[in-house]
């Protein structure tokens, strides 16, 4: 039986479904103004939050909605609906963040970034914190690990095709960016504070 959808993560999902529609009736004007362009190159404020609602094609949608279904749901259930939601969109925010300086810093042709994977791996990285002896079990391979050892072997994954630029037209920094936002954020709950130590 499948678990149901917590309400923050059920709209969440919605919202991605419904704008993916729009995107294939109105792609272009929708692409310009709402995914995230680097600066001078098209940026506009807002398109810091509305780029994690654009997906570049079905399986891209696909795969964030699946993800978001199997672990948002979890930790909306851990901290509350304000709380995730809040957690949801800073990782989104920060994902962002990293993905404009990035862009900045390789003085890369202009070109926009969309999707809601910064703040799936976001999410992916609460997961590990959270259910960190939770088994998950991988599609390929079909081995199952840790949920800490999963996420960490993903975001090293992640660093690894950045630095390299093994996989072109993948945002590897803005997923990055988005667990780094989530780990700050989780720290911060716990009262440790960003670098501080302290108890859990």
């Amino acid at each position: 039986m499948l678990p149901s959808i917590p309400p923050a993560t059920g709209a969440i999902i919605i919202a991605n479904v419904v704008v993916f529609l729009l995107e294939q009736v109105a792609g272009g004007p929708l692409v310009t103004l709402f995914a995230l362009w680097p600066l001078g190159g098209g940026f506009l404020p807002w398109q810091a939050v509305t780029y994690a609602f654009l997906h570049a094609g079905v399986f891209h949608l696909l795969f964030n909605m699946f993800a978001l279904y199997m672990f948002g749901g979890e930790i909306e259930r851990v901290v509350g609906e304000r709380r995730y939601l809040t957690y949801y969109f800073v990782c989104v925010i920060s994902a962002a963040v990293a993905q404009l300086v990035v862009m900045r810093v390789l003085l890369a042709p202009p070109y926009p970034t969309l999707g809601a994977s910064g703040g799936v791996f976001g999410i992916l990285l609460a997961f590990g914190m959270y259910f960190p002896r939770r088994m998950i079990l991988l599609i390929f391979p079909p081995i199952p690990l840790p949920a800490w050892l999963f996420v960490t072997i993903y975001g090293a994954i992640e660093l690894y095709l950045g630095v390299t630029g093994t996989q072109a037209g993948v945002a590897h920094f803005a997923h990055l960016g988005g667990m780094v936002g989530g780990y700050l954020m989780i720290r911060q709950w716990r009262g440790r504070g960003p670098f501080r130590r302290g108890p859990r």
